[in-house]
């Protein structure tokens, strides 16, 4: 938690130097949870493990902690601070980032419920083409995170060039899955597979998206410019 100074005093420059890398590791931290939520969510879903999709609710639960102390810290900063250049552009882009990895967790732990709903049924025969996208996306964030450990812009910028092969494997699998000669639409017992995994590619396409964001507010950091 952010210490507040007494008296409507202003932090030192050391001591706000300090509070801002406190607040990049605890963005860290809440992303090392997101990438962790992300393979549960994984794991749930292509190896049939229901005992990690239990796991994901707990954890969000952490992760929206991280969120809400992470967001209030750095109002509170900015509010007694009135950081200019680079230090504003770091606090304002750390509130946006962790409400972008917040809904990477929310769609992770959606994805653990789908895992669960899809237990009962056989495996469809597109299951392993949703899984080359769900790496995709794993590596997106973990590409996104390193970003951030590093403030590299470049590599932050690099990873909207990644979401278009998600894209591409959105719009496919879309395709797929609604075919009307897919077998699992011409059975009614069949049709919530279909559903769910058309839900499923929604929150992977989603996913990534926030982790290109990551990314580009990583860049903004560095550069001052929007992307």
């Amino acid at each position: 938690m952010l210490e507040i100074p007494t008296e409507g005093k202003k932090y030192s420059k050391s001591h706000f130097e300090r509070q801002t890398r406190r607040l990049e590791q605890d963005a860290l931290r809440m992303g090392a949870l997101v990438e962790h939520s992300s393979w549960l969510a994984h794991t749930a879903l292509f190896d049939r493990d229901l005992e990690a999709a239990m796991k994901i609710e707990a954890q969000d639960k952490h992760i929206d902690q991280f969120y809400r102390q992470i967001e209030v810290d750095c109002m509170n900063l900015i509010a007694l601070q009135s950081p200019v250049s680079r230090d504003l552009r770091l606090l304002t882009a750390l509130i946006h980032l962790v409400r972008d990895l917040e809904r990477i967790g929310d769609y992770a732990e959606n994805l653990g419920e789908i895992a669960i709903k899809l237990f009962p049924y056989s495996i469809p025969t597109y299951m392993d083409k949703i899984e080359v996208m769900s790496n995709r996306c794993r590596a997106m964030l973990a590409l996104s995170l390193s970003a951030l450990s590093n403030l590299d812009a470049e590599l932050g910028l690099q990873i909207k060039e990644k979401d278009d092969a998600v894209d591409s494997d959105y719009v496919d699998l879309y395709n797929l899955i609604a075919n009307p000669k897919n077998p699992a639409l011409n059975q009614e017992s069949s049709l919530e597979p279909a559903m769910l995994s058309v839900l499923t590619i929604h929150h992977l396409e989603r996913m990534a998206d926030h982790a290109t964001n990551v990314g580009q507010r990583v860049a903004y950091i560095i550069t001052g410019k929007r992307h």
